[in-house]
């Protein structure tokens, strides 16, 4: 029999440990959960908890051997990770002088321990409930990633869940603790923590669009002319949310209710058939929802409602602990909307303890209507295992550069506690000023962000709107925003990774570079997937310059720009002059990425026609994972999993596709493929081969790339791509000498002195020696602005 509490994720026949994994006495109970993962309890009625909590869903952890021993007075516990010594039936607490007189895990092969209510000064900590408060001040909470190498969660106080879905609050007397001891093996941390808590969900294919989401007053009509303007400019969006106002808000002396689940029939009079039409042009339609304000009598399930909870208010209480009430939420105010063809939710309301946010989050994403289709949630931070509840919304932030330049970090700090769904709104929500270059640079990183949502606040002055910009914007804009959905098969890859593996799809540099955390100038930069690393902008240009002067770092290996194709060494520093409509990402030599080409008329399932680019330099195998992107069938083996392998050679480059895993009819059956080799030059030799017969195929150069088009081709079949040729690697290499000329060609100053710098700067001389040549110019007519600019170019040189 499935209990509500199973229906919602938490089996009560696995949140029991084995109890060869138990170490129990009077007053302490001891769990080896994994090699590295340690629960400790402590009561003093010796009643322990074995019901799942809010934070603990799954306790029945493989067996792992570990290594027990006691004498009178202590037991010891060891695993290839840690060492625990804990006096019997002691209280875990120690002394001020000797805190771990009682109770000490020591991580092996280390001189570190843990002891209980250690400071756990070094966790580096993980984004909290908002990007930042109403007074500015970023709150981030406790983290997994510690470099100490170990972390304690608290589950003392955490709800319990009931089978019938009830939640309530436990005996906060009582210690129950997770102690992970990972060391330097954090992706061991992260899945014992997966395995614990449950799995980062598969999001719908289509979160990985563009969403647009205004608090703008729509109707019908004005929804239409929304569609229509991305159409006309040829933008595609995925998602369009209707934030406020949709519903009925007003009863009595009241306006403008956040709670209401009935639709506005004088602003949507055929809301079956609006929602339908918007499918037509595949956009998926999301609802703003805010059930805790309470259910009002304006609601068509309203009386239902009220009868199945047995209330006897006017304005029926929303119990946020109560399975009964949510039971008649899903049959009688959120099922019609679904079945209304309702694609997704955003759980928008005031702040609540995070047991209430936990508790809406989880019966907002199970699936406990049996629906063939995933609903998306857009929600707050419940800071108890917030990765199970995507996507997450950082707050009603402000419109300017500050808000920017936190944006990366908290995304990318994310990961710490295995969070990879933040959601900000691309250019700020409210307040400030908007401005051209701001709103690019955020558009920018938004496309190599985890979530890209166009929104703000309903004034109309607020432009998200691409084509309310000043026409430079408008194209630099249009472009990355069709660059997004380009990237949705490599997106949803590694989304599947990071659902599978529990590696989150944002990585922090400093994960492989630790020392880059302090540096304030660097640790902005992250991994994005297996195959790209991004040093994000987050300052102003240089309007002398019209540039961003920009400093980052490259991890080791070789990467090339991905806009540019140019060569970059990695473990070194560099500093680069960003034009607007460029932007720092690299890809790893031997890279491999698969981009839609069908992206027109805003589609974002598995595409009929696909590019994949491969980067030279090493070789590399990809596995590229496709499932109808909605439903639930990938759960029963309703997916395909294609094999991208590239073999690298100076001369000579391989690339074959082939179905490794999986079912056919998944996917478009048949497919044309577009392989560019970045940065390679026209081969001598051509051999393009499907299921081991040779066929047509286009070849040509486009600029530094190589391209080979096919017609469609069986997605089930086995297409090789061999080139060779003598040096087919184009070298592409950053040379700043090129990018200072390119400055000087766009400086509005007389050509002489253009000439007459370009002769300073490129002299064999010292660079004091330049500078006051440099300076000398400011008597033959060179403002001093322009003087500073090159003084300023020269140091950066340097």
């Amino acid at each position: 029999m499935n209990t509500i509490s199973k229906l919602i994720g938490f089996d009560y026949d696995n949140a029991i440990a084995s109890e060869k994994m138990t170490i129990q006495g009077s007053k302490y109970r001891f769990t080896v959960l994994s090699e590295s993962l340690l629960r400790l309890e402590y009561a003093e009625d010796g009643v322990f908890e074995n019901r799942p909590s809010l934070l603990a869903s799954n306790r029945k952890f493989k067996e792992v051997p570990f290594n027990f021993s006691q004498d009178d007075s202590k037991i010891k516990i060891e695993t290839t990770y840690f060492k625990l010594t804990y006096r019997k039936e002691k209280e875990f607490k120690g002394s001020s002088f000797v805190p771990d007189a009682n109770l000490k895990v020591e991580l092996v092969s280390t001189s570190k321990s843990w002891h209980y209510n250690h400071p756990e000064i070094r966790n580096i900590g993980a984004p909290g409930k908002e990007l930042y408060d109403e007074k500015g001040r970023v709150s981030f909470v406790k983290g997994l990633y510690s470099s100490d190498g170990f972390v304690c969660l608290d589950d003392s106080k955490t709800g319990i869940v009931m089978e019938n879905g009830d939640i309530f609050a436990r005996d906060g007397n009582k210690i129950d603790l997770y102690l992970f001891m990972y060391g330097n093996d954090f992706g061991k941390c992260l899945n014992d923590y997966f395995v614990l808590t449950g799995k980062p969900p598969m999001l719908p294919r289509y979160a990985l669009g563009n969403w647009w989401s205004r608090d703008v007053d729509y109707d019908s009509k004005s929804l239409m002319e929304l569609i229509k303007n991305f159409s006309d400019n040829n933008i595609p969006v995925s998602l369009i949310y209707l934030n406020h106002n949709w519903h009925i808000n007003r009863f009595d002396n009241q306006e403008k209710i956040q709670s209401g689940f009935t639709v506005d029939k004088e602003k949507f009079p055929n809301p079956m058939d609006l929602v339908n039409i918007v499918h037509s042009k595949n956009i998926k339609v999301g609802l703003s929802i805010n059930p805790t304000e309470g259910i009002y009598p304006y609601e068509n399930g309203y009386q239902q409602f009220k009868n199945y909870v047995g209330s006897n208010e006017n304005i029926v209480p929303f119990n946020t602990f109560e399975g009964k009430t949510y039971i008649a939420y899903y049959n009688f105010l959120l099922k019609p909307l679904l079945d209304a063809n309702v694609d997704a939710f955003w759980l928008y309301g005031k702040k609540i303890s995070k047991d209430e946010q936990s508790a809406l989050n989880i019966y907002h994403t199970a699936n406990v209507l049996n629906l063939n289709k995933r609903i998306l949630l857009l929600t707050n931070n419940s800071l108890i295992a917030p990765h199970r509840y995507p996507v997450l919304y950082s707050g009603n932030s402000i419109v300017n550069w500050d808000t920017l330049k936190k944006v990366p970090f908290h995304n990318l700090s994310a990961a710490n506690i295995g969070v990879s769904w933040w959601s900000h709104d691309i250019g700020g929500f409210h307040k400030g000023v908007e401005d051209n270059e701001l709103y690019r640079r955020f558009v920018q990183l938004g496309v190599f962000s985890p979530i890209l949502k166009l929104g703000s606040a309903g004034g109309k002055y607020y432009k998200r709107e691409p084509w309310r910009w000043e026409i430079k914007t408008f194209r630099i804009v249009r472009d990355y925003l069709k660059l997004r959905h380009k990237l949705i098969p490599y997106l949803y890859n590694e989304m599947y990774k990071y659902h599978m593996t529990g590696m989150p799809l944002v990585k922090p540099l400093y994960y492989q570079v630790p020392k880059m955390y302090d540096d304030t100038i660097y640790r902005n930069e992250y991994y994005f997937g297996s195959e790209m690393f991004v040093a994000p902008i987050i300052d102003k240009k240089d309007t002398d310059m019209n540039r961003v002067i920009h400093r980052f770092f490259l991890p080791d290996g070789m990467w090339y720009e991905y806009f540019s194709g140019k060569k970059f060494v990695g473990g070194k520093r560099y500093l680069y002059f960003v034009k607007d409509e460029d932007y720092p990402v690299f890809v790893k030599a031997g890279g491999i990425l698969p981009l839609a080409n069908e992206i027109d008329d805003n589609y974002t399932f598995s595409s009929r026609s696909m590019e994949i680019q491969i980067f030279p330099g090493e070789s590399n195998s990809f596995n590229l994972y496709e499932d109808d992107g909605i439903s639930y069938a990938y759960r029963q083996g309703f997916y395909i999993m294609t094999n991208i392998e590239y073999q690298y050679f100076p001369n000579n480059y391989i690339v074959n596709l082939k179905p490794i895993a999986g079912k056919s009819g998944i996917i478009p059956d048949f497919r044309t493929y577009t392989i560019r080799f970045r940065n390679t030059k026209l081969p001598d030799n051509i051999i393009v081969q499907f299921n081991n017969a040779n066929i047509n195929y286009q070849a040509y150069v486009d600029e530094h790339d190589f391209i080979i088009k096919t017609d469609a081709l069986s997605t089930t079949g086995n297409l090789v791509v061999n080139i060779s040729g003598e040096n087919l690697n184009i070298g592409v290499n950053r040379i700043m000498r090129d990018e200072i000329i390119s400055i000087l060609d766009d400086l509005q100053i007389e050509t002489e002195l253009k000439e007459r710098i370009d002769e300073i700067i490129f002299a064999d001389d010292r660079i004091n020696q330049k500078r006051v040549a440099i300076r000398r110019l400011q008597k033959k007519g060179l403002e001093k602005r322009i003087v500073n600019l090159f003084l300023k170019l020269l140091e950066y040189i340097e």
